[in-house]
Parts: C-alpha cells; sequence; structure tokens
C-alpha cells in the first residue's frame, strides 16, 4: 500500500520503497509489512492511513481524529513525528473533538460549528482565558441540564430493597386434568 502510494504521486519504486521501510519502522508497522491491511486493526489501519499520506512528504497534512483508536505508546510516537514534519516546515491541521489534544498540540485553532467559523485565533485567544473545552461549548452551545433519569442510580434502588419482599417463588407445572388431556 505505501509504495502503491508512492508511486501513484510519482516517485520512483526505489524512493517510495525506501521512504515506505521508514515509515513502518516509524509506526512499528515493521512486522506487519506483508499482512493485508484488511486484518489490520483499526489503531493499524490508522497508522497505515497516516503514513499513506505522507509518504510523498507532502507540504500540508490535514488528519481528521488522527490519535483515535490508537495505542497510547504509537500515539506518543506520532505526536513526536508530526511535531518534527512541522518544525521543519510542514503544516499539520487536526480536526478533532478532544480539547485537551487540541491544547497540547495545536498552536492555532478554529471552533467550527454548523459550517459556520465561531472562533480562530491561538489556542490562547480563542480560550479566552477559560479551558479550552469550556470555551468550545460556550461557542457551539447546546449543553443542556444533564437529564435526570430516575431509575439510574447505580443499583441503589435494589440494595435499598425492603427486607419484607417475599421471595419469588417457582413456577412449578399443574397436573393435567382430564378435559385437558382431551383436548391435546
Amino acid at each position: 500500500l505505501l509504495v502503491y502510494s508512492g508511486m501513484l504521486r510519482g516517485m520512483s519504486r526505489e524512493e517510495t520503497t525506501r521512504r515506505a521501510q521508514d515509515l513502518l519502522n516509524a509506526f512499528d508497522l515493521a512486522g506487519a509489512a506483508n499482512t493485508m491491511v484488511t486484518d489490520y486493526s483499526a489503531g493499524m489501519t490508522k497508522k497505515i492511513c497516516l503514513a499513506s499520506a505522507m509518504i510523498h512528504s507532502p507540504r500540508i497534512l490535514v488528519l481528521d481524529e488522527p490519535f483515535e483508536s490508537v495505542d497510547p505508546v504509537s500515539s506518543a510516537n506520532l505526536k513526536d513525528i508530526l511535531i518534527e514534519y512541522a518544525k521543519t516546515g510542514g503544516t499539520v491541521i487536526i480536526s478533532s473533538h478532544v480539547m485537551a489534544l487540541v491544547e497540547k498540540m495545536c498552536t492555532h485553532v478554529a471552533v467550527i460549528n454548523d459550517g459556520l467559523v465561531c472562533a480562530a485565533g491561538t489556542v490562547d485567544e480563542v480560550a479566552a482565558g477559560e479551558e479550552l473545552e469550556d470555551r468550545f461549548l460556550q461557542l457551539v452551545g447546546g449543553r443542556h441540564e444533564a437529564a435526570h433519569l430516575a431509575w439510574l442510580d447505580g443499583g441503589q434502588a435494589q440494595a435499598q430493597a425492603p427486607t419484607s419482599a417475599q421471595p419469588i417463588q417457582p413456577i412449578r407445572p399443574t397436573p393435567a386434568t382430564p378435559t385437558d388431556e382431551a383436548r391435546q
């Protein structure tokens, strides 16, 4: 897949093969190099898709939830790769609902709701002195009072059941009467 992706972008087979091996090593996928991508886990699939996007060293990477389904070790390695990529002049645009990730990884943020930009600027500018997640919720609205579900009590109602309750009696079949047998 990686060689194919590189060659689709006009790279030579030799260069693509070299880069593919580098990416497989960087994303801890070298051991699965000869495994069909359809047999990959969700996290492995996410990593191979990112590797496919990076093989030709683009100027801009647009990533949608790049850390979803990726294990913590791979996630840390991926963050390091993206930070290094950005330091060398690449631009990473991340679409994410995880504000902690946005705060940690991004220098600038745009909050988009229903296709409209509600706020844009540096993370500090958009956060406006609050946690980014709280600010996000203010900007997009939609937060409402928690629904009160009386039955959602962590099992407390069952634990507090009166002790005088009658135990459940087993159901025993009743003997057939002659009229019942005649009907069968």
